[in-house]
């Protein structure tokens, strides 16, 4: 269980001479830090204001990631991580977030701030929900180890630090970074001004290649959601209502079916690749999400082996392969539709994504709407024409 640790510290500010230090959003108080400015803040001698072990980091990495942000980490060989983090302050809060899937919500946070009296505190935060009554002050998931975080104020500059023990090595880990410029009320957090989602590789350090990553993470999302919207949205949809709808119409029906769920068959296997791959690179934590990907990927691959074990026209299991076909086909489509609108929330999906599947699924609704009605109309139809124990009205109703 992680330790939920809070700690108080006096804070001496170092004024520059003439004055008081101005208010200043945090946004606004300079560039990104250039390779210079990096490497001269990275060799700030922390022994004059840190306690041990944040004042010495063994195999220090740092690094800068956003804005004024500059992280500093240690890594033990029993998998600890010391923590020290750096930004320009003037007031309000400064925090860094850990997160499972690169969103706010089920992260877990370190917030650090100076309250009026001038003393200095850090707490950790769980996000439960986006308003501040949401954000939870002494809970969070974070693997605090027993050494008690810590907070400083060096004139401008606010330091954050804290020590995390993990069962392996920290590699790639979705970052938050945020900041307010007004002060917390009893211990509540008030509302960002500002954030960042840095996926960073703490087991290289290289700022490069985890911006890098973060755009790869970001595209792999992309494909994930498209080549799902695409299989089990579109092709697989509508080759079942090729199937249902046009059986009795055109003799071509059978191969535009077999066409249209091979190729969404092959989109939705490339789907699940790609959202494995995304799992494996950050951990995310969204077990609904997949484990109902993988009970409609298997549900699309017994499909496909029905194919290949359908019975003659003529065998007396053929009417049980049609309602075990049809069904699992139903089952699966519909399953299929609840992951990706699941898939959209958590990936924060924009208005395009949700107004664009909107408009796919409405249609394809619509669709069988029309055609069912259609259909079912030339079956009363026919039964009128047909004794009602006929054979063909019988094999009708137990057929695609």
């Amino acid at each position: 269980m992680a330790k939920i640790l809070s700690f108080d510290v006096e804070i001496t500010r170092k004024a520059e001479s003439g004055g008081s230090m101005e208010r200043v959003p945090l946004s606004k108080q300079g560039d990104n830090l250039d390779s210079d400015g990096s490497n001269a803040l990275c060799k700030t001698d922390l022994t004059s204001f840190l306690p041990f072990p944040y004042s010495t980091l063994p195999g220090m990495v740092c690094r800068p990631l956003w804005n004024s942000y500059l992280l500093r980490y240690s890594h033990s060989k029993n998998n600890e991580i010391t923590i020290v983090l750096s930004t320009i302050y003037t007031s309000g809060w400064v925090g860094i977030g850990f997160s499972r899937d690169g969103m706010m919500l089920n992260s877990s946070c370190m917030v650090g701030w100076v309250n009026l009296e001038g003393r200095g505190r850090i707490k950790q935060y769980f996000v439960k929900g986006f308003t501040p009554s949401e954000i939870k002050p002494d809970e969070g998931e974070l693997p605090l180890t027993n050494v008690p975080p810590f907070v400083s104020l060096q004139g401008a500059t606010i330091y954050l630090a804290f020590q995390l023990k993990y069962n392996k090595t920290l590699k790639t880990q979705p970052i938050l970074l945020a900041f307010s410029t007004k002060t917390p009320h009893h211990h509540h957090l008030t509302v960002h001004d500002d954030k960042t989602t840095i996926y960073f590789d703490f087991s290289s350090g290289n700022t490069d290649s985890s911006v890098d990553l973060s755009r790869s993470i970001l595209k792999d999302r992309r494909t994930h959601g498209t080549l799902a919207l695409l299989a089990w949205g579109l092709f697989l949809p509508v080759g079942a209502i090729l199937a249902r709808y046009l059986k009795h119409k055109d003799r071509r029906w059978y191969y535009l079916h077999v066409v249209f769920q091979f190729i969404g068959f092959l989109l939705g296997v490339a789907a699940v690749v790609v959202g494995l791959s995304l799992n494996n690179t950050f951990h995310a934590f969204i077990s609904a999400h997949k484990g109902i990907g993988i009970f409609v990927l298997v549900l699309t691959i017994l499909q496909v082996l029905a194919f290949f074990s359908r019975p003659s026209q003529d065998s007396k299991y053929r009417r049980y392969w049609n309602w075990y076909h049809n069904w699992a086909g139903r089952i699966c489509l519909f399953f299929a539709a609840v992951n990706i609108v699941l898939g959209m929330h958590i990936a924060s999906g924009g208005q395009a994504w949700r107004v664009g599947y909107g408009f796919l699924l409405g249609s394809i609704l619509v669709t069988v709407i029309i055609l069912e009605a259609l259909l079912r109309l030339q079956r009363s139809r026919e039964h009128d024409n047909h004794p009602p124990f006929s054979m063909s009205s019988m094999e009708q109703e137990i057929s695609l």
